[in-house]
């Protein structure tokens, strides 16, 4: 009687453990997304802004920080975090529009992102990102670390 049911339970096992195999056929190619674009208008306005808070961090000017601040971020700001911004960007050197896009958060919205390289220079690399809410405020800056 054992024998029986162990044969039993040998021939059943791979009827038990089988899986459903489906074939899977894509019939329209995958759409590359475009990026978008962001309109010269915006761009000169955020470049400005921009322009406005590195003058404003680098004369440690924390009224005039704040003002170009999105409510978003203006809690979670220090004076140490400034400090690293100062830090990471030269105010020497004059800083250009390199490229222009988005940047999607964590949750998922995208914002718009500008990178930004030194002037008169066209072996620099990008220096420092900024990202900005639609009406112009500055939700984050960071600045590319610098390699020795």
């Amino acid at each position: 009687m054992k024998r029986i049911f162990l044969s039993l339970s040998i021939a059943a096992a791979p009827f038990l453990l089988a899986q459903k195999v489906v074939g899977l056929e894509i019939k329209e190619p995958q759409k590359k997304e475009q990026p978008a674009v962001i309109s010269k208008d915006k761009v000169k306005m955020y470049n400005d802004n921009f322009q406005k808070f590195v003058i404003a961090v680098h004369s440690s000017d924390r009224a005039a920080v704040d003002q170009l601040l999105s409510d978003k971020v203006k809690e979670i700001v220090t004076d140490d975090v400034l400090k690293k911004v100062k830090e990471g960007i030269d105010p020497s050197q004059k800083l250009e529009v390199s490229k222009v896009g988005y940047y999607v958060t964590m949750d998922g919205s995208s914002h718009p992102n500008i990178k930004y390289k030194y002037a008169g220079n066209s072996t620099s690399q990008e220096v420092v990102s900024a990202v900005f809410e639609d009406g112009g405020k500055i939700l984050g800056v960071m600045p590319v670390k610098k390699e020795p």
